[in-house]
C-alpha cells in the first residue's frame, strides 16, 4: 500500500480509525482515532514558519537528523532502539509539517498514548530537544523560528514524560 493510498483510506475510514495494514516498512498498530488534534498543538498561522524550515524537504531533513542523532545518543538510544523507526520518522514529519502549517495531516496517535509505555524521564526528554535543536541548526532554521516550534512542542512534555 502506498503512502497516498494509506492516507486516502484513512480519510474514508469510519470514525477515523487507523488502518489494520500499516504503510510499507512499519509495524502494525492497534486501531485508534486518527485526527490532527492528536498532533498535540494547533498549527501556526500563515506560511512563514513552514518556509523558515525549508518546506517539507527541510522538515524531513530535520526529523531524519534528529532521529539519527537520537539513535546514537547514549542518553536515549535505548528508548529509540525499541521503537518502530519507520513509523516514528513518518509521524514526526507529519506532526512538524502540520504544526508549521504545511500541507500535511497528522495520522499518528496522541502524545500520551504513543509514549505511555516508554517510561521517559525529563532528562531524556531534554536530550531529545537538544538533538532537535542541533538538527534545526544543521538545516539552517533561524533561531526565532526554532524557538517558536519549541514553544509549541514544550507543553507536550507532560504527556511524554511518564517517570
Amino acid at each position: 500500500m502506498t503512502r497516498l493510498s494509506f492516507l486516502i483510506a484513512a480519510l474514508i475510514l469510519p470514525a477515523g480509525l487507523a488502518l489494520a495494514e500499516p504503510p510499507p516498512g512499519e509495524l502494525p498498530v492497534d486501531p485508534y482515532e486518527m485526527s490532527n488534534e492528536n498532533a498535540g498543538a494547533d498549527p501556526f498561522e500563515g506560511e512563514a514558519l513552514f518556509l523558515a524550515f525549508n518546506g517539507e524537504a527541510g522538515i524531513s531533513r530535520v526529523v531524519d537528523d534528529m532521529v539519527d542523532r537520537s539513535l546514537t545518543d547514549p542518553r536515549i538510544k535505548d528508548i529509540f532502539a525499541a521503537s518502530d523507526i519507520v513509523r516514528l520518522r513518518r509521524t514526526l514529519k507529519e506532526q512538524f509539517c502540520f504544526i508549521l502549517n504545511g500541507p500535511c495531516d497528522y495520522t499518528g496517535k496522541d502524545m500520551a498514548s504513543s509514549h505511555k509505555d516508554h517510561g521517559i524521564t525529563n532528562r531524556e526528554f531534554n536530550a531529545l530537544v537538544e538533538n532537535l535543536q542541533l538538527a534545526m541548526n544543521t538545516e539552517g532554521v533561524p533561531f526565532r523560528a526554532q524557538n517558536k516550534l519549541l514553544a509549541k512542542l514544550a507543553p507536550m512534555q507532560r504527556d511524554v514524560v511518564t517517570r
